[in-house]
Parts: C-alpha cells; structure tokens; sequence
C-alpha cells in the first residue's frame, strides 16, 4: 500500500473549494482550529471531534530498553505522547468493502 500524505495547503483549498472563503481566510480558518486543537492539548485537555475521533496526551512512565545494536540497557526516560483514538463512525468507513466500479 502506497501511503499519500495531505498537507496543509491541500486542507485549505479543501475548505476554499466546499466553504467558499477566500484561500486566505480558509488558510486563517485551518490554522485556528489547529492552534487551538494544540493549545487544548498542550494544557491536557481532550480533543474530540464528532464521528471522527479523539486526541489526548498520555504520560508515560520511565522504563528500560535495550540498545539494539549493543545490547546495552539503556533508561527511557518519563514522557508525554499524543494518542488517536478513532471513533466507530471513522473504524467503519476505513474498513467498508470496496464495490467494484464505485467511486472510492
């Protein structure tokens, strides 16, 4: 599976093409919600947006690895990490069959 990536640019136009603002505004528009999508996150707090998910930040705690190439117990150190959980609606849609001839 060859994986495409969408950046930032192609979001804009995106909201350009079906809001009708203009490319500046819809470009305003992105870069709000995901300054306060990361603001939110930053303070701890839950990001969710209906049918498609939900973002939140876990604490991990320190633990030991080992160091591959030498084998050496290395400590990892405490961290926080960003965590996806996908909503049902958004499992489903991933997962529906492709019909042959119908439009993905």
């Amino acid at each position: 599976m060859v994986g495409k990536t969408i950046t930032r640019a192609q979001l804009g136009e995106a909201i350009y093409q079906e809001v009708g603002l203009s490319r500046n505004e819809s470009v305003e528009l992105l870069e709000s919600v995901l300054s306060k999508m990361s603001t939110a996150l930053a303070r701890g707090e839950t990001v969710k947006i209906s049918s498609f998910g939900s973002f939140s930040v876990r604490q991990k705690g320190q633990r030991i690895g080992r160091n591959p190439k030498t084998g050496e117990e290395v400590p990892i150190l405490p961290r926080k990490v960003l965590v996806f959980r996908p909503s049902q609606v958004l499992k489903s849609r991933i997962n529906e069959r492709k019909t042959p001839g119908m439009p993905s």
